[in-house]
């Protein structure tokens, strides 16, 4: 689907290597963001692409519980107010969980947040592909969204929240978010990533 532009994020500040793929160097978190209808297939895309993420002894620990229209307010509900007031306008809203055991033989799995993580950057970059845009957020309601979600605690352990919809202009945000809406920079690559030997 060919999702309405409005607006286009200036990613000049950012330095990439050459040879990166501008599908790495153009995600970024934007809170501005427009509701549109997100077509069931494009959803499925979406999250089929975060299906194929690796992870420890292919366990595949990464749930996604997303909102429908109807259940929206919900969703909503377990953010913190500060991220209520952007998110009213994205498309859908979301959480990741992982799954805190191995299924091969109960043991507690070390890296399913890891892994997680990875499945929640592989349906990022399927968003981006297809025009949309995500926000992952921490300012969630931590306390209640197991039960709100029935996911039970004792087995999963939220890992984030996050918005998916289409960019919109800064100027819909109110201050501060406003003045913080731009493509962020990223540390020099000397500082995350040296050679030893």
């Amino acid at each position: 689907m060919n999702y309405p532009i409005s607006y286009a994020a200036d990613f000049g500040q950012r330095d990439p290597a050459p040879g990166v793929d501008a599908l790495f160097v153009e995600r970024w978190s934007p809170r501005a963001l427009r509701k549109v209808e997100i077509p069931a297939a494009d959803l499925r895309t979406i999250f089929d692409a975060a299906r194929w993420s690796p992870s420890c002894y292919n366990e595949q620990p990464w749930r996604f519980v997303t909102s429908t229209p109807a259940s929206f307010a919900t969703f909503l509900d377990l953010l913190v107010e500060a991220n209520q007031g952007w998110a009213r306008n994205a498309a859908v809203l979301g959480f990741v969980f992982s799954d805190k055991k191995f299924a091969r033989n109960g043991s507690d799995n070390a890296l399913a947040v890891f892994d997680s993580g990875a499945a929640w950057m592989a349906m990022t970059l399927q968003a981006r592909k297809l025009g949309l845009y995500t926000h992952g957020m921490a300012g969630i309601a931590w306390d209640r969204a197991h039960a709100a979600l029935g996911m039970d605690p004792e087995q999963y352990a939220l890992c984030a929240g996050f918005a998916i919809g289409v960019l919109d202009a800064p100027e819909t945000l109110p201050e501060p978010a406003r003045a913080m809406e731009r493509p962020s920079p990223r540390r020099p690559l000397a500082e995350i990533w040296r050679q030893v030997g």
